[in-house]
């Protein structure tokens, strides 16, 4: 159930997965000559335009979503992935490597080890030295052909990621500025600026800083309504382009690791690469992260439901099927209990009416007695009248 509902949450409340203001001010200003001036809808062409394939640097992201930071117990969600709670909470750095569609490593340094994600390919390797575990998978042939390289399920998203996912959505719940330059990782850049036409969003605004050369984002930043400092960025603290040595590429799991098979199968009638490959980070996540059966759709009997529509929408996951009710009402227990063996999400879980609740600054969860799991950018009394309601 974790991954599930972090993949439908909506994109403002994502680092998993979930999930997405900030105002130009808080990124440091350009000491540079001013970038020449464009419109929103220029700036949004360079981002859909831009053609940097490889390049190298480091990513810095921070959450401050009002979870408090406690530090993990017991054994990792898997290999290539961090707990929920590490991904919740506190800094994360991360070294990328990209050369091309298909070739991509990502190290996320953790405080006490390193997560590793290398795709050369449609060889998809991810590790954890916390625990020297790893998990191989084999993409289907097709993946390389629409695959991004830098989608990379490491558990800390690029700027890229979250700007398309953000960016993809855009309709007139938004309003869309282009805010005072600022400077990126030593880079000239458009600050974006996303605020949403809604009183009820728990979201402020979101910034996506836009390289003033190539329209590559460079840092995305996201502040909840009523708060001054960003409740989640992520940012190049350091950014060179061109190809990287073409080693890092390479990776075999040391000596002693306990290794994982997941081979994907390619998908009838022409389904392309992109959605094989996104199928495949999806199954791996749902089964390191909740330690369910990779095949979902299966065990829930029908898929999620969506109420409201832009900064308002309310993703509503169904319970796991079962053949009777007082199966039903197990089963719900279980994906509930699964979800709380995560010690942060167990202690910043209340009780309320009808279940149990996650709160952040940005998103709010409702887990309901019946095992039902309710995610949305919006007060949670929506959350509950929309469970109410089904």
């Amino acid at each position: 159930m974790t991954a599930t509902w972090l993949r439908w949450t909506p994109a403002v409340a994502v680092p998993a997965v979930i999930a997405a203001g900030v105002l130009a001010g808080s990124l440091p200003a350009s000491a540079r000559d001013p970038l020449p001036e464009k419109t929103p809808a220029q700036v949004l062409a360079m981002i859909g335009h831009h053609q940097t394939k490889s390049f190298s640097g480091t990513l810095e992201q921070s959450s401050e979503l009002g979870l408090p930071d406690v530090p993990q117990v017991g054994p990792t969600s898997g290999a290539g992935t961090g707990s929920l709670a590490e991904l919740l909470t506190g800094p994360h750095s991360a070294r990328v490597y990209v050369d091309g569609p298909t070739k991509a490593r990502m190290q996320v340094m953790d405080r006490m080890a390193e997560r590793d994600a290398v795709r050369q390919g449609n060889e998809l390797w991810l590790y954890n030295s916390k625990d020297n575990t790893a998990t191989h998978v084999t993409l289907p042939a097709a993946a390389s052909k629409e695959a991004r390289s830098h989608d990379m399920p490491a558990g800390v998203a690029t700027p890229e990621e979250l700007a398309a996912k953000m960016l993809g959505k855009l309709d007139n719940s938004t309003e869309v500025a282009v805010a005072e330059d600022t400077e990126v990782a030593g880079r000239a850049a458009y600050s974006l600026v996303l605020t949403p036409r809604s009183d009820v969003t728990l979201v402020g605004s979101v910034a996506v800083a836009v390289d003033g050369e190539n329209g590559m984002p460079l840092s995305v930043e996201v502040r909840a309504r009523g708060q001054q400092e960003p409740a989640f960025r992520t940012a190049f603290s350091s950014l060179t382009l061109g190809a990287p040595d073409p080693a890092l590429f390479n990776f075999s799991p040391p000596p002693g690791a306990s290794v994982k098979e997941l081979a994907v199968p390619a998908k009838p009638n022409g389904t392309n690469g992109q959605a094989d490959k996104n199928r495949a980070h999806k199954d791996l996540a749902d089964k390191n992260l909740a330690g369910r059966s990779t095949d979902n759709k299966d065990r829930r009997g029908h898929a999620p439901t969506v109420t409201g529509s832009g900064w308002e929408r309310i993703v509503g996951i169904p319970a796991p099927s079962a053949s009777a009710p007082s199966e039903s009402r197990e089963s719900g227990k279980q994906s509930v209990d699964r979800l709380l063996n995560d010690p942060l999400l167990r202690q910043a879980t209340v009780t309320v009416q009808g279940g149990r609740a996650i709160s952040t600054s940005l998103v709010n969860v409702l887990l309901t007695d019946d095992g039902r799991t309710f995610v949305g950018s919006v007060p949670l009394e929506r959350l509950q009248a929309a469970a109410a309601a089904r």
